[in-house]
């Protein structure tokens, strides 16, 4: 059996539901990757690509490695153009901590690689609140929040009181001991006293981006 014969991409995802074809990388081999660009090449696609660690995108074919925008924070890779004219001021990704970063970094490039710009807004968590009241007035201008967390994820709850928009809580897997890798910060945002915040599972960037799109994509 060949890696080809392994595969079925969905070319027509973006036509049926606004969201372009993602391609979650962890478990599959570098020969089942090469792969999907090979059929993605052949058909002048635009895919995105998540959860390619940096040692599985060293491993695929140098013509395939300088075909994509590869982003090691993020883990995510763009194979194709990017899309012409990105709309801005209709997202924001707020991050309690810089260790929330590699979650939000996947939302943003997913967001961007859909044509929206977002807003980036970091290290605005609650153990330093006056560092978020300095910057809530431009969150709450737009129309939709990603609020990346981890720990105790309070940044969700608080931001929950404070901008009208909708609230898309991002938990993440940062924390000691009974942080328990997201799963508090699950809890909580899903506990959380705010009425009207959603969630995504632990560390999906992915999931919230497309959450977003969603909702302010035309019609949404």
């Amino acid at each position: 059996m060949t890696a080809d014969s392994e595969i079925r991409l969905d070319f027509d995802r973006a036509r049926r539901v606004g969201v372009g074809e993602a391609i979650m990388c962890a478990g599959k081999s570098p020969e089942q990757l090469a792969a999907v660009l090979d059929a993605a090449a052949a058909r002048s696609a635009r895919f995105l690509f998540t959860r390619l660690e940096p040692e599985a995108h060293a491993a695929l074919p140098p013509e395939h490695r300088a075909a994509l925008d590869y982003d090691p924070v993020s883990r995510t890779a763009f194979f194709g153009a990017a899309p012409a004219g990105a709309r801005t001021g209709a997202v924001a990704v707020v991050s309690a901590g810089t260790s929330d970063a590699r979650a939000a970094r996947e939302a943003e490039r997913t967001l961007l690689f859909n044509g929206v710009a977002p807003t980036m807004i970091f290290d605005v968590g609650v153990a330093g609140i006056w560092r978020l009241m300095e910057r809530v007035e431009e969150i709450a201008a737009h129309p939709v929040v990603i609020a990346a967390a981890g720990m105790d994820a309070a940044l969700p709850t608080v931001l929950g009181g404070l901008v009208p928009g909708l609230l898309i809580a991002l938990p993440t897997s940062t924390g000691y001991g009974m942080a328990r890798n997201g799963e508090t910060a699950l809890a909580a945002v899903l506990a959380s006293c705010a009425p009207g915040i959603v969630a995504v599972n632990i560390d999906n960037g992915y999931g919230a981006a497309v959450a977003a799109l969603r909702a302010v994509r035309p019609g949404g």
